[in-house]
């Protein structure tokens, strides 16, 4: 007889349950049958994997070991057995479209929309979703097979995450703006410039990447170090905005509320790129031509509904979707 995983689970519910006893119970079998596989087990490993005391039984030294690997390999077999029904899970339709989508989305304004696409699009898709503040661990997750395709955003002209393999879209490009109070003295203008802005503390959703310090640069080329930028939860940001405590760093097309406006900056000193990342080899890489298109419909969505930044890029052309040029533009990290 030869070790199987069968063993290793037997082993795995003799040690949790702490009694051959219970452990019967939980695997549905007679006691003697299961003390009979125990003595088989032990014959192929070659020692006694439990002894008995007064509480029961216990592992010894060598059945610490078989446990020790046990509870690593189980779990990463049953994974390994979630990815090839996910690789294979195409096959029971026609078209070859997944029977499900993982999406994984940072801050942003595309996440709903796109999902609202893809489940019009694909009814009988299940479709999930993976959200982090952080780009770097989204496209980690890609890479090892958690996410099928990620949104999100990186500053001015950064590189997109550095995970080697990936394949990356981008969508558009958006000037950042700020959020003020409806009651701040600048919340009518149509643009504020950053020196205006020299006495306010500041604040932004977390994030990986430059923001930060690219933020810190264009106040510096504006000739004043900024107060405190705090990194905080969306509702967080609002209320900072609201009680006057802080103006908020922003996307343009945060949807307005009572209380807050969003705000252009002038020039223009600091834009936000959105892109979309895949693995070329991932088991829904074939529906990357879809997604991709859809997650472009998103973001002409997340536009529309901001009548203010869609009037401000009829004057402002080179941003926003950039023509044909931005459905072509294909990075691959080596």
């Amino acid at each position: 007889m030869e070790l199987e995983l069968r063993h290793l689970r037997i082993v795995c519910a003799v040690a949790d349950a702490g009694s051959i006893t219970k452990a019967a119970n939980t695997l549905g079998l007679a006691q003697p049958a299961l003390t009979a596989q125990l003595q088989r087990i032990e014959r192929v490993l070659g020692g006694v994997v439990f002894e008995r005391d007064r509480t029961g039984i216990r592992p010894t030294p060598l059945g610490d070991l078989v446990l020790a690997r046990a509870r690593l390999l189980l779990p990463a077999v049953s994974g390994l057995q979630e990815e090839a029904a996910r690789f294979s899970n195409g096959g029971g339709r026609a078209d070859g479209v997944p029977a499900s989508l993982t999406i994984g989305s940072a801050t942003g304004h595309v996440l709903g929309r796109l999902l609202h696409h893809l489940t019009s699009e694909y009814p009988g898709m299940r479709v999930t979703t993976q959200v982090s503040w952080s780009a770097d661990e989204l496209a980690a997750m890609v890479a090892d097979g958690r996410v099928d395709y990620t949104v999100v955003g990186v500053c001015g002209d950064a590189s997109p995450p550095a995970q080697p393999g990936l394949s990356w879209r981008t969508l558009g490009t958006d000037p950042v703006y700020v959020l003020l109070a409806a009651d701040h003295p600048l919340a009518g203008a149509p643009a504020v410039s950053l020196p205006d802005l020299a006495a306010e503390q500041w604040g932004a959703t977390p994030g990986d990447g430059c923001f930060a310090d690219c933020f810190a640069a264009a106040c510096g080329r504006a000739g004043f170090t900024p107060n405190s930028l705090y990194e905080t939860d969306v509702v967080s940001c609002i209320d900072l905005v609201e009680s006057g405590d802080a103006v908020v760093l922003c996307q343009p097309m945060f949807r307005e509320m009572p209380g807050v406006v969003a705000v252009p900056i002038e020039g223009v000193p600091l834009t936000w790129r959105h892109l979309i990342g895949w693995h070329p080899d991932g088991p829904a890489a074939g529906l990357a031509d879809q997604v991709i298109r859809l997650a472009g419909l998103a973001y002409l969505d997340s536009i529309a509904r901001s009548p203010r930044y869609s009037t401000w890029l009829s004057r402002h052309p080179q941003y926003g979707v950039q023509g044909d040029d931005h459905s072509r533009e294909l990075i691959v990290n080596d």
